[in-house]
């Protein structure tokens, strides 16, 4: 019996050395980091959301012509033009699943977002490089999204050709700009992986890899429990006079 818990205790201690080595490593990464790099955030600039609204223009929102129960309704600025933002699925937070409709607030008109506003849109929030703003390429992606691992809704991705190569992305609902990322965040996410356990890439740290490491930790700790009170049991420890 003891003899099987000495085998468990040693090669668990292997292991938990391997994760304890990783986490030293990857917390060294985060205070040596750029951490303006690490944000993604070089190229990206504040969107001017006030817009000098006529009011007599506006139409009353016309719920009829959406067949959708709606849960919010905002008035928002895209693009210098006034929207109704419908929301008829609102989660308790952004990334989860929401459901938007967006509507003209002059015209009336139900709007969609596609890939010719999309880009308009990313290119308010760019600030621009060296050479200005040059567009890669324009995917509409659904979740999984390797970038933003937490979003769990449908996003424009604009793909920028400058140094960093900058992933601009928006919500292909609402046009809500969700965030900018480049090469230099998608290294620092890959330590912060590292750092979590996150290996399935589910963007927190609550994940079954900690659970199953944590019962390790606690394993190790009750074989090595027994094997101290085994070897006092045995006469291992003895206290001596000086």
């Amino acid at each position: 019996m003891m003899k099987s818990i000495r085998f468990l205790h040693k090669w668990l201690s292997l292991v938990v050395a391997v994760q304890l080595v990783i986490w030293l490593s990857s917390g060294l990464f985060f205070n040596l980091m750029d951490h303006d790099k690490a944000s993604g955030n070089q190229y990206r600039q504040r969107v001017n959301s006030l817009l000098v609204i006529d009011h007599q223009m506006l139409v009353e929102p016309k719920l009829g012509l959406l067949d959708k129960q709606s849960q919010s309704l905002k008035l928002i600025s895209l693009l210098d033009q006034p929207y109704y933002l419908f929301n008829h699925q609102q989660a308790l937070y952004r990334h989860l699943p929401n459901s938007y409709s967006l509507m003209n607030a002059y015209s009336g008109e139900l709007m969609v977002i596609d890939e010719s506003m999309a880009i308009d849109i990313a290119k308010t929030s760019y600030k621009g490089g060296s050479g200005g703003i040059d567009i890669a390429s324009v995917k509409k992606l659904s979740p999984p999204i390797a970038d933003i691992p937490k979003e769990q809704n449908v996003l424009w991705q604009i793909n920028i050709n400058d140094e960093a190569y900058t992933s601009i992305y928006l919500d292909a609902g609402s046009g809500k700009i969700i965030g900018h990322v480049n090469d230099d965040k998608r290294f620092a996410d890959f330590f912060f992986m590292l750092h979590f356990m996150d290996y399935g890439s589910v963007g927190n740290f609550n994940n079954w890899q900690i659970i199953f490491f944590s019962l390790l930790m606690l394993v190790l700790s009750l074989t090595g429990f027994i094997w101290v009170i085994d070897l006092a049991r045995k006469g291992r420890y003895r206290v001596t006079k000086g």
